[in-house]
């Protein structure tokens, strides 16, 4: 049995979800899990765990510049645990090839490269923006070609299975 820590970064809250759901798994195989809002919990990994799992989101292209801290704050812990990275964007829900460019973005900027990097989809949640946001958000939506332009309702692109294997395939390389 694992003592597991899952720091994550998370704008609109479907990083946090994902990161419990990963918790969730893990946990029904027997191991301990925590989870942290690096905004939260601080910049620092505490002591007594076996394996990290780090979760960050993409807005603007980019990946959290809390959670870019964090990494390279904690790249000695990082690089001696098993560990591993887990990147939520909309890009990821049919755009691989810009999902895996913003996760070699952040592996350049902080030095960490994480033996498992899993690609989840995102969400649009509509319902949640403010005036502005709604908008700007239904007009990348538009201009990427989807569908998902009703702003009367929320599209949620995260495919549970494949965080479920992200999670069960961590715990086979411990």
């Amino acid at each position: 049995m694992a003592t597991i820590y899952i720091p994550y970064g998370t704008t609109e809250g479907q990083t946090a979800k994902i990161a419990e759901y990963i918790s969730d798994v893990l946990q029904a195989h027997g191991h301990n899990v925590e989870t942290a809002d690096i905004k939260q919990s601080g910049d620092t990994i505490p002591d007594g765990y076996d394996a990290i799992i780090v979760g960050a989101s993409v807005h603007m292209g980019k990946h959290e510049d809390y959670v870019r801290d964090f990494v390279r704050k904690n790249s000695t812990v990082l690089k001696h645990l098993p560990s591993a990275l887990f990147s939520v964007s909309l890009a990821a829900h049919g755009d691989t090839e810009n999902a895996e460019s913003y996760v070699e973005k952040f592996e350049g900027e902080t030095g960490w490269r994480p033996a498992q990097v899993g690609l989840f989809g995102g969400a649009l949640l509509y319902t949640q923006y403010g005036f502005l946001k709604r908008h700007v958000m239904k007009k990348i939506a538009s201009d990427k070609g989807t569908l998902d332009t009703d702003t009367s309702q929320d599209y949620v692109y995260t495919e549970w299975d494949g965080v479920k294997r992200f999670a069960e395939d961590f715990l086979d390389r411990l």
